[in-house]
């Protein structure tokens, strides 16, 4: 069984601005600082936020049960601004999905505004369609707010007109 779920986030920021934040290693910072407990926190274990990269995000205690996760950075396509992870350990794998991959996908709608698509892409074996029902795009949403109101409040301080 194969599913796929999206969310798109709209924000009055450049999707070049966006794009400098998800693009590497900067989100997971910025996931350390402000989001640890919706998230958990961010760890390097290899890469330099490039194709390649792995982290580990260790989850705060919650309904799931989920403890933490590695996902390695498959796709991050600085000309369509397409970031691409897939779950290579732990997390969504520990509870029976075969595929985990999340996308971030940053359009731009105008010079001064963009959309964050967030999506999750997902394989697991049709004897455990009742646990198809734990994707769930929730975190992505709102870490995207999170950051999005941060980037917000940083471009319209650095815009200012005198």
């Amino acid at each position: 069984m194969k599913g796929h779920l999206s969310h798109d986030y709209h924000l009055e920021v450049p999707a070049s601005v966006v794009w400098d934040t998800y693009r590497g290693l900067e989100l997971g910072k910025l996931v350390n600082q402000m989001f640890q407990d919706v998230v958990g926190t961010v760890e390097v274990v290899q890469g330099d936020g490039g194709v390649g990269t792995i982290l580990k995000i260790t989850f705060p205690p919650g309904p799931l049960g989920l403890s933490y996760m590695k996902e390695i950075f498959i796709q991050a396509d600085d000309e369509q601004r397409v970031k691409e992870s897939e779950v290579i350990e732990g997390g969504f794998k520990d509870v029976g999905f075969d595929v985990y991959r999340y996308r971030f996908y940053i359009i731009e709608k105008n010079g001064e505004s963009s959309i964050i698509r967030s999506s999750v892409e997902y394989e697991i074996d049709d004897k455990l369609q009742e646990i198809a029902s734990q994707a769930t795009t929730k975190q992505m949403e709102a870490l995207n707010e999170v950051v999005g109101k941060y980037l917000k409040q940083k471009w319209d301080s650095s815009n200012k007109k005198p």
